[in-house]
């Protein structure tokens, strides 16, 4: 893992670079018009700063794609060579999505056929009522988790989403950083 003064380096030149090209794009930009450029800047500067290496980084990108305006913005910022390469990665999300219905089809069958087996056998046993609740529990936070990690619901690996998190929050973290860094230089020189 790098370091948080490197990411934070890395993170402030790509989101300088990123805001260079949405100022050049447009002149006269509403409140509203220029708040969604820091966004997005910063998103693809986050995610650029991985090198679309992770899963919520790759996320990030093909929702800042989505619009063709952004992809000029998004190839500035990772470099042309670099851009094609991760687009090409990209696709790799979609049979994804279809390995994860598969999954839950075959977890289906097999509870419901170890539902069977229990009946059959006549005897049902007494599940602790603990054990169920705080698997729920889990299951409800692990979903939680899932829809706030870009990419999230991709992710089907428990251990792989918590490592993605661990990634994304130390990303937000120095984004966080930065721009407070930002904002206590602006506040300074005024």
């Amino acid at each position: 893992m790098r370091s948080p003064h490197s990411m934070k380096k890395e993170f402030l030149k790509k989101w300088m670079m990123g805001l260079q090209v949405c100022i050049s794009s447009k002149k006269k930009m509403t409140l509203l018009e220029r708040k969604k450029a820091i966004k997005l800047s910063a998103d693809v500067a986050m995610a650029s700063s991985s090198n679309g290496n992770t899963c919520w980084s790759r996320a990030l990108i093909v929702n800042a794609s989505k619009q063709h305006k952004n992809k000029v913005l998004i190839e500035r910022v990772f470099g042309r060579p670099e851009y094609e390469k991760l687009m090409k990665r990209v696709p790799s999300i979609q049979p994804l999505k279809k390995m994860i219905r598969s999954k839950k089809i075959l977890k289906r069958s097999c509870s419901s056929l170890r539902r069977v087996k229990r009946n059959i056998r006549g005897c049902r046993k007494v599940v602790n009522g603990a054990y169920c609740v705080a698997k729920n529990m889990v299951k409800k936070r692990r979903k939680i988790l899932r829809s706030l990690v870009p990419g999230g619901e991709m992710i089907v690996d428990d251990v792989c989403l918590i490592e993605e998190t661990l990634d994304y929050i130390l990303s937000l973290r120095a984004q966080v950083d930065v721009l407070r860094s930002v904002a206590d230089a602006c506040e300074v020189t005024k």
